[in-house]
């Protein structure tokens, strides 16, 4: 066949016994070239990005607070004192010297600060807390600035504080100790304390996840050397794709953020481990029938290129799907993910078979896999009897003789737990709170406790609305006054060059980063809306902004949910396209997605069990349930499509219950280890102090070992047994998609 040697030839050359060294060599140019002449993608990192697109209510707000009322405008430090047994006169004294030097002296990209200098003591004492024990301290930064730039601008706010009063407030660790205490939250210190927090993440996560890798693979091959060979392709891999992404976003053509990196080198290392262990199955398999090391490299490339090659494309079209979301986020991970998966993938069917093809049977020391003839001959040397390998464990035969002989108890049993742990996903919290990702301690969260504990918890992000009189008499300030979730409104400000427009600070009873105060929003505009009615204003709706980080987290809400439901039917339409035309079956295409989406909320209800119950979570990040989608879906029909192609495969020559059998012995081993594997992977996660990777971590890792051993292994060959030959419609049994020249019966 025509096609057939086409992909021979082509495969000859990528692993054959000259070109193989031409492979590595390229790979090892390719990554010194390019790490040495382009950034790697950790020094691009740019964590200030937008987020909600320019049409988003939060954001025309954003710029109309900018140009009338840019005195509280920019990003905002609150710059929290406080003393245990009540500030003193002489604290309040240090805080306008303080203040002074910041108005004489700004900061890095300051924007402003408060006048406190100017301020005569008894009327900064109305600005301090009931109890006398806090005041706080607002500096705001222009916006967009960079982290590198505001942690710049905390250090020298910290060394004028330490000169000032003597010894360095923001140093003291127990919030309940004697002595000034100083901490820096609102929007600033929560940007630098999760930049802080995803750099200190990286290198553990890095760390953590090769140990966990490792350990894996030498529990599961018994052999260091295989252990070692899909760290280095995944290694290779990421010295190419580090480079690439970084030049990516030097040019300005892709934006990346610490998240995405951290969560893409959990992917690369999952999912590049499980294709390099897809192939190393088959050679290991090859190497049973063939002595000729590189034969048995191109047969195990030809029967494991395939798969691999559509599962790799099943991921990155996945990802690419992100490209419709509108949310900065999400909308960012398309591109680094999708191409990262690109690269693993071929250095999956191109590196790795030639580091396998120069190691042979080296690569499964200390149990090489030998031909029938080979292992005589050892033997015969050895003076002991002759004893076969086998190509299929003990456990895997049994799982697949299990799998054909109790098809409805399985199915029934599998369907049951699946559909409860579904179940249990319509039971879970949500929450756009970015404080509650962050450990206790962090500074900026432990600065939003004092000011909850002594001020109103709104203090954190006061939402600022404005109306455009249109030159009448309104009042807004009554109505918002009268709303039971608001604890307090600002007098009236005119804007700077249009004053028809007219701002009032508003601050929440409750913590302006939680949903019920995020859901308020809208009853803020109602109110504003309602008072321009009473004036006679017409169009009321369109002369009303509300800005600040509610208005944003609302309008985040919002955005994600669309998000949501735009890129999760493209991800099911595009997915169940490849299935049908890999395998060329309506039927296995529709119980295959089917599967997968049963197995995903399963992972949903599973993972909020353990997060609630073993890691005290009240509610997930709002972000999540899209990410886990994703992921899970593209992963999950990874191990579908290995394992229903060895089905498919076997169907030429068997019975349909014995080609399942095959189908399922055969993969088992495989993907049982690629799934603990990539379950391994996700849930080192979970070791780390941001709660939303850990929550995203424990969902993924548990979805894909539900993959692993209850979609996979049983309800997916059980239906494909118990449906017969309709499984296969409107192919036949026999005609896989990788077989498509094969000559049909009767021709």
């Amino acid at each position: 066949m025509k096609s057939s040697s086409f992909m021979e030839g082509m495969l000859s050359r990528v692993a054959g016994p000259r070109s193989k060294w031409v492979t590595v060599a390229v790979w090892i140019v390719l990554t010194v070239l390019l790490s040495a002449l382009w950034p790697g993608v950790n020094s691009q990192e740019n964590n200030a990005a937008d987020q909600l697109p320019a049409d988003s209510l939060s954001v025309q707000a954003a710029a109309l607070e900018k140009e009338q009322f840019p005195a509280s405008g920019g990003v905002p430090a609150l710059v929290v004192f406080y003393r245990q047994a009540g500030l003193t006169e002489g604290d309040l004294g240090a805080l306008q010297k303080i203040a002074g030097r910041l108005t004489e002296t700004p900061l890095p990209e300051q924007a402003s600060v408060a006048p406190f200098d100017k301020l005569p003591l008894p009327a900064l004492k109305q600005s301090v807390s009931k109890d006398g024990t806090t005041i706080v301290l607002p500096v705001s930064f222009k916006e967009k600035t960079e982290t590198k730039v505001l942690k710049e601008s905390a250090a020298k706010l910290k060394e004028i504080s330490a000169a000032v009063t003597g010894s360095d407030p923001f140093a003291v660790k127990d919030l309940k100790g004697e002595g000034l205490i100083a901490r820096i939250t609102g929007p600033v210190g929560i940007s630098m304390d999760a930049n802080d927090l995803f750099k200190g993440a990286d290198f553990s996560l890095l760390m953590a996840t090769v140990i966990l890798v490792l350990v894996l693979l030498i529990l599961l091959y018994r052999s260091p050397v295989m252990a070692i060979v899909p760290l280095v392709g995944v290694a290779f891999a990421y010295g190419v794709i580090s480079p690439i992404l970084g030049k990516l976003a030097q040019l300005g053509w892709i934006v990346v953020d610490a998240q995405s990196i951290s969560i893409m080198t959990v992917l690369l290392f999952g999912a590049g481990t499980d294709y390099c262990l897809f192939f190393a199955t088959r050679y290991r398999t090859a190497l049973l029938e063939h002595e000729n090391k590189h034969l048995a490299v191109k047969e195990a490339l030809l029967g494991s290129g395939g798969a691999i090659g559509m599962s790799g494309l099943t991921v990155i079209v996945s990802m690419l799907a992100l490209l419709f979301a509108k949310y900065g986020a999400n909308h960012r991970f398309a591109i680094p993910f999708s191409l990262a998966v690109f690269i693993m993938a071929a250095a999956s069917v191109t590196l790795v078979p030639a580091i396998l093809g120069i190691l042979g049977r080296k690569s499964f020391y200390p149990f090489a896999p030998l031909t029938p003839e080979q292992r005589v001959v050892k033997e015969a040397k050895r003076g002991k009897p002759v004893r076969g390998q086998r190509a299929v464990g003990r456990m895997s035969e049994t799982l697949g003789r299990m799998v054909t002989e109790k098809p409805k108890t399985i199915l029934v049993v599998s369907l049951v737990a699946l559909i409860a742990l579904a179940g249990v996903s319509s039971q879970i919290k949500y929450t756009f709170n970015l404080l509650s990702s962050f450990p206790e301690t962090m500074p900026s969260r432990e600065g939003f406790t004092l000011l909850s504990e002594h001020y109103s918890p709104g203090t954190l992000a006061p939402a600022k609305v404005m109306v455009d009189t249109e030159g009448n008499k309104v009042d807004a300030g009554a109505r918002l006054k009268a709303l039971s979730f608001v604890d307090s409104v600002s007098e009236p400000v005119k804007g700077k060059t249009n004053p028809d427009i007219v701002a009032y600070d508003v601050l929440f009873k409750d913590d302006p980063f939680e949903l019920e105060s995020i859901h308020h929003i809208p009853d803020l505009y109602a109110a504003a809306e309602a008072s321009l009615q009473d004036a006679g204003v017409a169009n009321a709706g369109s002369h009303v902004r509300v800005s600040g980080q509610t208005a944003e987290q609302y309008d985040t809400e919002n955005v994600t949910s669309k998000d949501t439901k735009v890129v999760i039917p493209i991800v099911i339409g595009i997915i169940a396209l490849l299935l049908l035309v890999y395998l060329r079956s309506l039927v296995a295409m529709v119980y295959l997605m089917a599967t997968v989406l049963l197995s995903y909320f399963s992972a949903l209800g599973a993972g909020w069990l353990i997060l609630h119950t073993f890691f005290g979570t009240e509610a997930i990040q709002g972000l999540i349930p899209l990410y886990a989608f994703v992921f899970l879906v593209a992963l999950g029909e990874d191990y579908n499509i290995f394992m229903v192609s060895g089905i498919w495969k076997a169907s030429k020559t068997h019975k349909l219950k014995e080609a399942i059998r095959l189908g399922v012995s055969s993969t088992s081993s495989v993907i049982t280890s690629a799934g603990l594997i990539l379950a391994g992977t996700f849930a080192v996660l979970s070791v780390l102090p941001i709660q939303v990777l850990v929550q995203f971590g424990v969902i993924c890792a548990v979805g894909v070992l539900l993959d692993t051993f209850i979609v996979r292994p049983f309800l997916v060959p059980t239906i494909t047994l118990l449906l017969g030959r309709a499984a296969f419609w409107p192919g036949k049994p026999g005609t896989p998609a990788d077989e498509r020249s094969a000559p049909r019966p009767g021709n």
